[in-house]
């Protein structure tokens, strides 16, 4: 147990904030209808914990010297509101539901007094080491990756270690991490699962368990995988539990009942909408003709564009169209290889496309500076997946346009999306 692989003893360079980016001005599609989502409580008896989000300096939250100087490094001044409100709960022990638009530093409010709570107890006993004492769950891999990334640019100067298990990748550097008890764990259900059935895990000294998009975890079907994890974990009274999303439905309340105790929920900004600095647009397209649209469309739009497709194959399909159109397109699915994944949100967040197609596997995580606008090429089927579609545009101070193409037959759909945000978007 003492071996420490080189796979999660390396040190990332930090990634500076986006503090300070430029709003989104995106290109024209004249004649679209614009329309407001309204923000609709997901319960109006939902109970919060008592809290202030008012942005404060973070050397003002009594985190650890070193974590401060990694929060530095990385261009961190003020704390966001979602933050402010939940640091100073969770630093307490507390278990925490945290709910905020996405693109507001949810990670960082659960990853900071994660880490603060670690390193002063690595000085107290610097021998105390060599076990796994956090377990973070994401539903994909590309948010597993964004926030152990998180995890290494905070503690960049500290010995602190993690990994990132996920599929897709050979399994014998994670499993010699595993053994080795590296620190911080960051995982997709499916593939921790494989390494537990290995035998490769003990997780009996965990003392945090953190349930990243935890809606998003029930609606892939990884609710029975995650009550098997829990259950190899320390019992809810001694440990930790942080769950947070942007949209937390009351069904999802009530299930997550079974892994916390006796949690304090802090809902901060829109409560289950998309934020306020996303503007809402519909064009009616029959559906014969989207595709042609959409080149048009984007040949004269600046800036990133996420276009967010049902089907693996669909997207597939429209990226290679968008390519034979000369627009600069990859596409991002469940089918593509781990190394395809990875070449295609790095080449799209360089510059190197100027459009991803994705699925919903996109839809969470996904933290590109810059994306102009994200596109439905069909009505999304739910509030929630268009909430957490569209949030990948408008994050921390930009803005952003989130554009449906309806057609005909989607008109129903669309009347049914508009229900479920209280209001009639505005034509």
């Amino acid at each position: 147990m003492n071996s420490q692989p080189t796979q999660h003893t390396r040190r990332r360079r930090p990634r500076r904030s986006g503090a300070g980016r430029p709003s989104n001005a995106g290109g024209g599609g004249g004649g679209r209808r614009q329309f407001d989502a309204p923000h609709k409580p997901q319960s109006a008896d939902r109970p919060q914990a008592a809290h202030d989000p008012t942005p404060v300096l973070f050397n003002t939250l009594g985190l650890e010297a070193s974590l401060l100087e990694g929060i530095a490094i990385r261009g961190f001044e003020k704390t966001t509101p979602i933050q402010s409100a939940v640091i100073p709960i969770a630093v307490q022990g507390q278990d925490v539901i945290g709910c905020a638009d996405t693109g507001t530093g949810k990670t960082v409010a659960f990853v900071l007094p994660i880490l603060s709570r670690m390193l002063k107890a690595r000085v107290e006993n610097p021998n105390d080491r060599n076990f796994t004492r956090v377990l973070i769950l994401a539903p994909t891999r590309e948010l597993c990756v964004q926030i152990e990334d998180d995890v290494q640019g905070f503690t960049y100067h500290t010995d602190l270690t993690s990994i990132a298990v996920y599929g897709g990748v050979e399994m014998g550097p994670q499993e010699r991490a595993l053994k080795a008890g590296v620190d911080i764990v960051v995982a997709t259900p499916g593939r921790l699962m494989d390494h537990q059935r290995s035998n490769a895990v003990d997780f009996s000294r965990v003392d945090t368990f953190v349930l990243d998009e935890a809606d998003r975890m029930m609606d892939m079907g990884f609710w029975p995988d995650v009550k098997r994890i829990a259950a190899t974990l320390p019992e809810p009274s001694k440990r930790q539990t942080l769950l947070f999303s942007a949209t937390m439905p009351d069904e999802v309340m009530k299930l997550l009942g079974e892994i916390c105790r006796d949690p304090q929920y802090v809902q901060v900004g829109s409560a289950g909408g998309p934020a306020r600095s996303i503007t809402h647009e519909v064009e009616n397209v029959p559906a014969g003709q989207k595709t042609e649209w959409l080149a048009k469309f984007l040949r004269r739009t600046q800036g990133p564009v996420l276009v967010f497709m049902r089907t693996k194959s669909g997207a597939e399909r429209l990226a290679r169209q968008l390519q034979g159109f000369g627009i600069r397109s990859a596409a991002l699915h469940a089918d593509r290889t781990q190394q395809q994944r990875t070449a295609a949100v790095e080449g799209f967040r360089g510059g190197t496309y100027h459009v991803l197609v994705a699925t919903d596997v996109a839809a969470r995580g996904l933290d590109i500076d810059g994306i102009s606008h994200v596109v439905n090429y069909e009505v999304p089927t739910s509030r929630e997946t268009y909430v957490h579609r569209v949030g990948r545009t408008g994050r921390a101070a930009a803005t952003g346009t989130a554009l449906t193409l309806v057609a005909p037959e989607e008109l129903r759909a669309l009347e049914a999306l508009q229900r479920s945000f209280g209001a009639e978007f505005q034509g």
